[in-house]
């Protein structure tokens, strides 16, 4: 993990839980995907080593983590953050449809029941879900999901954050002007939030700091020279720092790589030589 703080974005009753003294070092991660198989020695559907959920949540603890926001992006998602955070005080969590998932609204043939079912989630645990995410727009990959239903559930969600007076964990992806357009016309309503994972250009930045919302970096967004150029912009009181875990650190073909301090030596899987007959 890298390990990281949030200045702000939580309902107001959660501040007096999250913010801790920046003097004592300790860190909250702002989104980290542990719902993921991964966590459980799952990749790609194959058993690879044992269960470790706990042991890395113990290391992240012991080297500084003080609380953690766990990621959700679809109805299945949201289910098993919120049983992963229910009895462990420093974990929350968000709810909400990923722009890539939102075909989901419309499976049952009831995108309205859907939504109940989000607001149902935010209701019944509000001392859990600090933020409605992951929404947004990506039209980096709309084989998932096209832009217009993209858009029309985006508006949705916003909808539903605005009733929930709830800050929002936002996505965007190569959509820039669009998804300004749509936040611009609810922006009064909205409570503010993070655009998390920002990989776009320092105009873009500029822009999301303009509507008043913090940006949120992590590995993916230090992967060329302009990606640094960009994320240098950002006014350290409107930054936010975040894992993504299990996904998006920094590789050693970014950019990034040359101001990463901590090294550790990798081990390379031994495969057993094929014999021929």
């Amino acid at each position: 993990f890298f390990l990281f703080f949030l200045l702000g974005c939580f309902k107001l009753q959660n501040y007096s839980k999250l913010l801790i003294p920046i003097a004592m070092r300790r860190y909250i991660d702002i989104g980290a995907n542990l719902t993921d198989a991964v966590f459980k020695g799952v990749y790609r559907g194959k058993k690879v080593h044992d269960d470790d959920f706990h042991q890395v949540l113990k290391r992240a603890f012991e080297i500084g983590m003080d609380k953690i926001i766990v990621t959700a992006g679809c109805q299945e998602d949201i289910t098993d953050a919120l049983n992963l955070v229910k009895d462990n005080e420093r974990l929350y969590c968000t709810v909400g449809v990923h722009p890539t998932r939102c075909n989901e609204f419309e499976t049952n043939g009831d995108p309205e029941n859907h939504l109940n079912v989000l607001k149902h989630f935010i209701n019944e645990n509000k001392e859990k879900v600090v933020a409605v995410g992951e929404l947004g727009l990506d039209y980096d990959r709309t084989q998932f999901c096209s832009i217009e239903t993209q858009k029309k559930y985006f508006q949705m969600q916003l909808e539903l954050a605005a009733e929930a007076k709830l800050p929002l964990f936002l996505h965007s992806r190569n959509c820039a002007d669009d998804f300004i357009d749509i936040i611009s016309k609810k922006r009064d309503l909205l409570k503010g939030g993070v655009v998390h994972s920002f990989t776009g250009t320092i105009e873009e930045a500029e822009k999301y700091i303009e509507l008043g919302f913090y940006i949120g970096i992590n590995g993916c967004s230090l992967k060329t020279e302009e990606n640094l150029k960009a994320m240098a912009s950002i006014p350290t009181e409107r930054l936010m720092i975040e894992t993504d875990a299990p996904w998006c650190g920094i590789k050693n073909t970014h950019a990034g790589s040359k101001f990463v301090k901590s090294k550790w030596d990798t081990k390379k899987k031994k495969v057993p030589t094929a014999t021929l007959r």
